[in-house]
């Protein structure tokens, strides 16, 4: 790395005694850690001693910036070292956050803040800083940054069955959709839901009925798909199976897999009038995207399809590509 010639070896320079003043004040006032370097040396004039409780290095072991490089986290070093030289050289004032290796092997997160010293002529000519350990303000913004990982994981999910909920699915309609329009692959959507399922409630009771849709999702989900496909519940009884990629003759397959798993549960219902036990009827749509068309077209043509099975008898599955565009074969 070029930027390391410049820190070369040189012979310490003892702290002038005008300056030794100000760092004994300095020292008096703050829990921070102070610091200054000759920036023509690439030497510490001086480093305060609370830096070997901090990092378990002896005050006199910063003899200059290499020792601080060396001891910077290898995966931030290159860049933390690159951006504090160039802003140094630019004489301009500047923070840095980084992992600091201690003594024992450790590290610890420090925040250095630093304040650059030119003379007349705008030449930098000295560093002066501060270095702050703000290990436990980094724990806490992973804490927050986890949280709030689960939080949008916790937004993204069904409270009942766990899979995917109308959110998700919108998000990713709209991700595959623009994927789908630039590539020209098919994109397929397959809308189910339960036959008679108020029926069901309405005889079975509400509980029992949860227990059948959470049923109903573990028997879908074990349908293997691949990793690109999103299975999520739309809404009360109604569910989706986004497929990228997939022809209608695909997607159709996979929708009669889905009609026979809930057939073999062999879920008893008394309500239908199309089945002694629980059964779905699905629609399924496949369309290559267009700028001239909008996510909503997809949707809309699985819901007729989606009727047209109802109004077939129920039980069954009813597969067309969309009109308003190529059918992706």
């Amino acid at each position: 790395m070029d930027y390391i010639d410049n820190f070369k070896p040189a012979q310490k320079i003892e702290p002038r005694d005008d300056d030794w003043g100000i760092y004994k004040t300095l020292l008096e006032s703050t829990n921070a850690i102070p610091w200054k370097l000759n920036w023509e040396t690439k030497q510490f004039d001086y480093i305060g001693p609370q830096i070997e409780a901090l990092l378990g290095w002896p005050q006199e072991s910063w003899l200059g910036a290499m020792d601080w490089i060396n001891r910077i986290h290898e995966e931030e070093r290159a860049a933390i070292a690159a951006f504090c030289i160039r802003q140094s050289e630019e004489g301009i004032d500047h923070e840095a956050d980084y992992r600091a290796l201690k003594a024992d092997g450790s590290f610890v997160w420090i925040r250095d803040v630093v304040h650059v010293i030119r003379d007349a002529k705008g030449k930098t000519t000295d560093l002066v800083g501060f270095m702050f350990d703000i290990s436990e303000r980094k724990r806490m913004e992973e804490e927050l940054l986890s949280l709030n990982e689960k939080l949008q994981e916790i937004s993204r999910r069904d409270g009942l069955t766990g899979i995917g909920n109308r959110f998700l699915f919108d998000q990713h309609l709209k991700s595959e959709w623009a994927r789908a329009q630039r590539s020209q692959s098919p994109l397929s959507l397959i809308i189910f839901d339960i036959d008679f399922f108020k029926q069901y409630n309405d005889s079975y009771g509400h509980l029992q009925g949860d227990e059948c849709l959470q049923r109903l999702t573990r028997a879908i989900t074990g349908i293997p798909v691949r990793s690109t496909d999103l299975f999520a519940r739309y809404g009360g009884e109604e569910f989706v199976m986004l497929l990228p990629d997939t022809p209608n003759e695909a997607a159709a397959l996979i929708a009669e897999r889905c009609r026979q798993a809930i057939l073999e549960l062999g879920i008893p219902h008394r309500g239908s009038v199309c089945a002694p036990s629980v059964t779905i009827s699905l629609g399924v749509s496949t369309l290559v995207p267009t700028s001239e068309m909008a996510p909503e077209a997809l949707l809309e043509h699985a819901d007729k399809l989606l009727y047209q099975a109802k109004d077939s008898g129920r039980n069954c599955v009813c597969a067309a590509a969309c009109p308003t565009g190529p059918a992706g074969h």
